[in-house]
Parts: C-alpha cells; structure tokens; sequence
C-alpha cells in the first residue's frame, strides 16, 4: 500500500501543475468556479484486458483510482474489464457511442475505423517506448493522433507503454523464413501483415482467449506482450520456443480514449485531473514493466524450462524489408496514413542516430561488462560474442 500512497502522491503533484498549466488561458473567475463545483458525476472505462490483468488491465485500475482520489470522489471512474459491459474488441465504438466515457485498449485494433489508427500502437522496427513519447509529446504525435479520432468523437491519450515486447512463443523454432509458411499465428496490427507476407496466417484475437487458442492447437504461435504478461497467461504451458526480439512492436502505446463529448462537459480542474492522471499512468507503466519483466524472465527459464531464442540473423533481415514495404504500402491506402507514416519516419530517421549514439552505446558497452558472452548487436556492426563475429542466435 505505501508504494500506492506514494503513486498518488506523485501524481497529485504532476496533476496539480497540469490544472495550474490548464488554467494559464482562462479567465480566473472562470477556474474558480469551476473548482468550487461539487457536482458529482460518474463514468464508466472500458477496457480490453481480463480482469486485474497485470500490467495492462491494472493501469486502467490506477488510471480510475488516480482521477477518483485527486477528484475528491467529485469525478469517481469504474472500470469494466473486458466481457463485463462490452466485448474486448468493441471498446471503441462502446466510448464512440457514449455506452462508457473512458475505454483503455490499444489502438492497433482498429484498423477497421481508421488505417491511421495502428500507426499510435506500435510499429514494426519502429520507435521506442522513449521516442515514441518524444514523437507524440514533443512532435507532431499527439495532434495527429487527435485528428484521426476527432471524426468519432474520441479524444486519444497515450496510456501507458510496454516498451520492446517479445518476438513470441512457437511450437517450432524459426530457424529460416520458410518457416513462417501456413503459421497460424496470433499477430494484430502490422506485424500481422508483416509475416502474412512471409506465408504465416495472421490470427486476431483479445488476450483472453489466446492461451486456449495456443493450447488446443487453433493457432501454432502467439505473440502477446513479454515475460512479465507471459508468464501470467501461463503461455509457457502451450508453447516452449520464446523468440526475441519484439521486432513487431519496439514500444508499445496503450491508449485511453476519452468520450469528447463527456470530456467537455467537465470543469477545467476535472479536465486537468483526468489529462494528468491518464498521462502519469503512461509513464508508470514502462517502469512497472521494465521491473517485472526481468524477474519473469527468470522464472520463465529457471523454473519452467522455457527455450528463449533470438530469431536467425537471416529471418531479422527479411522481416526488416518486408516490414518496411508494408508501412509503405499501408500509409498509401489513404491520405491520413500517409500523413502519419510520414511524421512519424521522419521523427525515426532522424532520432536513431542519437539514441544509438546515447542509449544504444551504453547499453552494448554495459553489457560486455556484465555478460561478456551475451548476443550483442547494433545498427553500426556485426553480431559479435567477445569481440569476435557470431550468429545472432548467441547469447
């Protein structure tokens, strides 16, 4: 509970300077008013997440529990894991429609309603968890997510991040690209049209149902997030060949729409509240996971004998190519896309060479530091193992 209390607190204090910054452009009469309401208003938030789910259904807990507790109990949000209002799929059009205020999900499920939308999510070999709040924060990110989803009365926020995700669990190991023929593989978004290329049969399916999918035989492989949801899901049980890297989604955004309609009927400090608590939670979550993820790893091998492999030098290389074609292809479908797939390359080519100047450098270099024999590759050299040339599947 203490580390609760001090989340809170936290972001009480990242709150209360966003309603300070909310308030710079309003009449003072206006901000006071507004903050004397005693108005008590209720909302529903939706989400795409089994009940509790860590990590991902868990930051829409604390996204509702944030805005209730800086509220006052003014604003009080109640969460509806999926199935229990609305399918983990419908999400979307639930908050659209104004069935729920809030919905927590991922926006690469909606390719149906808008192409641009799977561009907010994650793409392949695209940003990172820190560049891609660079980009929506600081770029041009955040006003051209907010035009996508203007024409459905949705204001998008960027509601937490998984950081780099896993490459998947198979029942095969992946040893060339023949190998992704006929796959059946749980995949959504543009990863899925990525191996599609390369033969395997994309599968989109809500988290709740892959385990089962994966076990009975319904699909060959999944991917779904890394250790840390993994392992919670049991999907070791299914599936013992766990493949690195997570070349479909380098930085994985959650999303919590806001029903645009419900979002201006607030006051300007519940406003506030609601913006703040939503993007404090966004950067809570890629701490939460770079904690958890390296235990479950742990546990993942050591105790349940996982094989965790990296993908062959060779497959890496053609997931690369045809990852790029795709985008290409899919931002040409329609003008919105090719407007967001442009921002957003431009915002990559420009920052990989700091970050693998920064980040990257230090990264490679700390690792020969502590595990001298661990795979260590990079956008400027070979694979190497203690110096000297190797596969990609060293470690």
């Amino acid at each position: 509970m203490s580390s609760r209390r001090q989340f809170i607190s936290a972001a009480a204090a990242l709150v209360g300077s966003a309603g300070l910054l909310a308030g710079c452009n309003k009449k003072e009469e206006a901000v006071v008013s507004a903050s004397n309401s005693q108005e008590k208003i209720n909302w529903k938030l939706v989400t795409s997440w089994p009940a509790n789910f860590p990590g991902l259904g868990t930051s829409a807990n604390r996204i509702a529990e944030l805005i209730t507790q800086l509220s006052g109990g003014r604003l009080t949000v109640k969460v509806f894991a999926a199935g229990e209002l609305v399918g983990a799929l419908e999400v979307f059009d639930a908050v659209s429609a104004g069935t729920a205020q809030m919905g927590h999900s991922g926006a690469y499920y909606w390719k149906g309603k808008s192409r641009a939308a799977q561009f907010f999510s994650s793409v392949p070999f695209g940003l990172t968890a820190q560049e891609m709040n660079a980009w929506l924060y600081y770029g041009d990110g955040m006003a051209l997510w907010e035009e996508v989803y203007k024409p459905f009365g949705l204001i998008p926020n960027a509601g937490g991040n998984s950081g780099t995700q896993m490459g998947g669990w198979f029942n095969k190991e992946i040893n060339s690209v023949a190998d992704f023929k006929g796959l059946k593989m749980r995949m959504p978004g543009l990863g899925g049209e990525v191996i599609q290329r390369l033969g395997a049969i994309p599968v989109n399916l809500p988290g709740g149902e892959i385990f089962s999918a994966l076990q009975s035989g319904a699909i060959d492989a999944t991917e779904w997030v890394g250790p840390y949801n993994d392992l919670a899901f049991g999907l070791y049980k299914a599936a013992k060949n766990y493949y690195a890297p997570g070349w479909h989604e380098p930085g994985t955004v959650m999303e919590c729409m806001i029903s645009e309609k419900a979002f201006n009927a607030l006051p300007a400090d519940l406003q506030a509240i609601v913006k703040g608590a939503i993007r404090m939670v966004n950067h809570d979550m890629i701490a939460e996971f770079t904690m958890r993820n390296q235990k479950a790893l742990h546990d993942l091998e050591k105790q349940h004998g996982v094989k965790v492999k990296f993908f062959p030098e060779e497959v890496m290389r053609e997931l690369k190519k045809v990852s790029e074609a795709v985008l290409d292809e899919e931002a040409a479908k329609d003008p919105l896309s090719a407007k967001v797939w442009a921002s957003q390359k431009a915002f990559r080519d420009s920052v990989t060479p700091w970050t693998d100047m920064a980040e990257g450098a230090i990264i490679r270099s700390r690792s020969s530091l502590i595990r001298p024999n661990a795979r260590q590759c990079s956008s400027r050299s070979s694979c190497r193992v203690n110096g000297q040339p190797a596969s990609c599947n060293a470690r």
